[in-house]
């Protein structure tokens, strides 16, 4: 209220009384005013004046005075209206992330549409970026949620405790304009009010670094406004509760870019393009890492990009150089969240940081943690704890992987643990690999291994492939990446055997799919390590099998030099059957050389000698190869009387791998002696049998084949399609089609 000229007091009251005294007998409940003429604002009457009292209605906020003197004008304050909290950190600039922002504002739209608040978890890495996303995309919405913001730090991560509900409560019903001592001092009374308080207000409400659903909870306003929800661990518990969940993954490579340059602001990044992209890639795109990368290098202007790189190239120094002193660090950010976790999940991070893999199964995880001293574990619901803490990434049903960094961490972590433990834990984690390697050559090639494999003291969990050649193809190609990584490291760790091993197990995998490269490379690791071991029947396995990827891409004299020196070992060591099938290997390279009859006469010797040794499937083998040498010199009839005993005697020797490829044989063959009915059952029984084992080159051949017969048949349409689909096959290989395939297709469908 507020009182505008003189009040002098008689009669009732007492003289001298002040104005504030009088003011006390006033009625603040009741809005309205008095005029001192006893008349309202209007001026109409407004009852009978006495001198100590009024008689009559009065309508609004009253004095009872004697005798009044001037005007007196008593009108009432604005009322009491709560406050209106904007309790949002500042927004950071946004470079990126548009992708999620259209997920948050698919989420605002269908809540608004229902009547009901937005509620959003954001979980990710630490330093992913979750309370910038949480924090820009709230300032742009401000205007929709003018009834003010709340925030607090939960501190799920923090150097204390967890914030308790109760005590952010107590904040939040300040901010409201609670007086402190009218905050109720149990925790359901606060949550009581502090819905009554929100009720129907349109707020924004943000909870950072939540650490479990049961936090969240009570802090949840009952308004029509926005909740968001960060944390480093998916909260699952929220989704049952209606929570939109969005996990962040790191930065696309040009986002990070984008990120870099935004953090450098000047020009480096336009005059150095590719340093910066490969700045951001040893960053792994981790928005933390790329933006202290990008203060170190803006805080020295005349630096390079590149000198950065070179910085973070050598992987023990890269978490230490991604630090500013004093202030962010990725290693810091990593070990928040490693310091979090349960002791059996920090055991299995440890150890998934010895892993050389690009990423893995549970398998592998069980075998990593297989340790007979730490007892039985549960190895899938500590992948899980890992990814609720996101650590972990999931790349498929039951895969997964690090980001780069994680990785680091985990390996520097691992460091920790004695040498002996890392040692033993280092070997199952190998072993795991050549147990399922050879498990699957078992199912695909169960004539291919005559080496011993050597496994390590304590056993590990072997795939469950049910001896099925479709799931054997599908693990290998799983873990391919792994089985590569493996390779490379069990020589450096003094581990030869075990090298050259895993290679020899991988040959289904290298002659059904084609990987030329990882083909080479693997042999020639394999061959250092036979050497390395001083085992000659190991080194001329490694020159065989190496010898045919370098027929693969066309390196047949290097081919041929390899299978004459593996020749030249099993003839020294006594190995007659050995040394047949070498005239086998050595007939190829004669033909790929266009030495034909040369290949004609190896294969023949290989054919008589490999039975003569008491192997007639590699005497079968032989066999298809001179039929293939017939096929060449159009010599049909012979070709097919050569495949169709080979395809018999390979059926026999349970080999329908082999036996399928000597079918196409006898299908072209068929084809060159004008039978396209006879060929076409033989080609379409072939292309069956490959199609199941993952035979995706010898498949595209059969296609081929099966399109030149529906030619033969006047069946155009199928013809292109059969084209076609090779085409495709050779191309998923990342194989170019032969030319005549090429030209065959363009024949039929001439390009437009």
């Amino acid at each position: 209220m507020s009182v505008h000229g003189h009040i002098r007091e008689q009669g009732e009251q007492a003289a001298g009384q002040s104005a504030a005294d009088l003011l006390k007998s006033c009625r603040p409940d009741i809005g309205g005013s008095v005029h001192a003429s006893g008349q309202d604002a209007e001026g109409a009457p407004q009852g009978t004046h006495t001198r100590n009292h009024i008689s009559g209605p009065v309508e609004g906020v009253s004095v009872q005075a004697g005798t009044v003197h001037g005007g007196i004008h008593i009108t009432e304050a604005a009322r009491d209206t709560p406050p209106v909290p904007w309790e949002l950190p500042p927004p950071v600039r946004l470079t990126s992330r548009l992708a999620e922002l259209d997920v948050l504002e698919a989420a605002r739209s269908r809540a608004e549409q229902l009547g009901a608040p937005t509620l959003v978890t954001l979980s990710g890495l630490g330093g992913v970026g979750k309370t910038v996303l949480a924090v820009s995309w709230l300032h742009r919405v401000r205007d929709d949620c003018p009834d003010g913001q709340l925030y607090a730090d939960l501190g799920a991560h923090g150097q204390e405790s967890p914030l308790r509900p109760g005590e952010v409560l107590g904040r939040f019903l300040r901010a409201l304009g609670v007086a402190p001592e009218r905050i109720p001092t149990a925790v359901d009374e606060r949550v009581a009010t502090y819905r009554s308080l929100t009720a129907g207000r349109r707020l924004v409400v943000l909870l950072d670094d939540a650490a479990t659903a049961a936090q969240v909870r009570p802090l949840l306003p009952s308004a029509p406004g926005i909740a968001v929800v960060t944390s480093r661990t998916q909260l699952t518990g929220l989704t049952v509760d209606g929570f939109t969940a969005l996990q962040l993954e790191p930065l696309a490579r040009e986002d990070a870019v984008t990120l870099l340059a935004s953090t450098l602001n000047d020009h480096r990044v336009l005059q150095e393009p590719t340093a910066a992209m490969e700045l951001v890639d040893l960053c792994d795109g981790l928005p933390l890492a790329v933006r202290v990368a990008g203060a170190l290098l803006a805080a020295r202007p005349k630096r390079l990009i590149t000198s950065m790189v070179q910085a973070l190239t050598r992987e023990q120094d890269r978490l230490d150089v991604l630090a500013i002193r004093g202030d962010h660090a990725v290693r810091s950010a990593l070990d928040i969240s490693y310091r979090a976790l349960p002791e059996p999940a920090a055991l299995l991070y440890r150890r998934l940081g010895l892993h050389p893999g690009p990423e893995f199964g549970s398998g592998l995880a069980a075998a990593a943690l297989a340790d007979p001293g730490t007892g039985p574990t549960d190895a899938a619901g500590l992948l899980d704890t890992l990814v609720e803490a996101s650590l972990l990434s999931e790349v498929g049903a039951e895969r997964y992987r690090f980001h780069d960094l994680v990785r680091l961490h985990a390996s520097a972590e691992a460091e920790r643990d004695s040498p002996d433990v890392r040692s033993a834990a280092c070997r199952r984690i190998l072993d795991f690999h050549l147990v399922g390697a050879t498990l699957a050559e078992e199912v695909l090639d169960p004539h291919h291994r005559s080496l011993p494999r050597e496994l390590g003291p304590q056993p590990v969990p072997a795939p469950d492939l049910g001896g099925d050649a479709g799931r054997a193809m599908a693990w290998l190609e799983a873990e391919r990446g792994n089985l590569m990584a493996a390779v490379r490291t069990a020589r450096r760790i003094g581990l030869p055997a075990l090298a050259w091993q895993l290679v020899d197990a991988m040959w289904p995998l290298f002659i059904r799919r084609k990987y030329y490269e990882d083909w080479r490379e693997a042999h020639a690791e394999g061959l250092a390590a036979a050497r390395s071991c001083g085992d000659r029947a190991a080194e001329a396995r490694m020159l065989s099998s190496g010898g045919f990827g370098e027929l693969g891409v066309a390196e047949h004299t290097r081919a041929l030099t390899m299978f004459e020196e593996a020749a030249a070992i099993l003839r020294e060591s006594g190995d007659g059957l050995g040394h047949a099938r070498t005239f086998n290997y050595r007939g190829l390279a004669y033909q790929r050389l266009g030495r034909l009859p040369e290949a004609a006469d190896a294969f023949e010797q290989a054919a008589v000698l490999c039975r003569r040794h008491g192997d007639p499937r590699a005497g079968a083998l032989a066999q298809l190869n001179r039929s293939s040498i017939s096929l060449t010199l159009a010599d049909f009839g012979r070709a097919a009387e050569l495949a169709e005993s080979a395809q018999q005697l390979l059926l026999e020797e349970l080999d329908p791998y082999n036996a399928a490829r000597a079918e196409v044989l006898l299908g072209r063959a068929r084809l060159g002696l004008g039978t396209p009915d006879l060929a076409e059952e033989n080609l379409l029984g072939a292309r069956a049998e490959l199609h199941r084992t993952g035979a995706g080159r010898e498949e595209a051949l059969a296609l081929e084949a099966l399109g030149e017969a529906a030619e033969l048949r006047g069946q155009p349409p199928l013809a292109r399609e059969r084209y076609a689909e090779a085409v495709r096959l050779w191309q998923a290989l990342s194989l170019q089609p032969p030319d005549s395939l090429r030209q065959r297709l363009d024949r039929l469908d001439p390009p437009g």
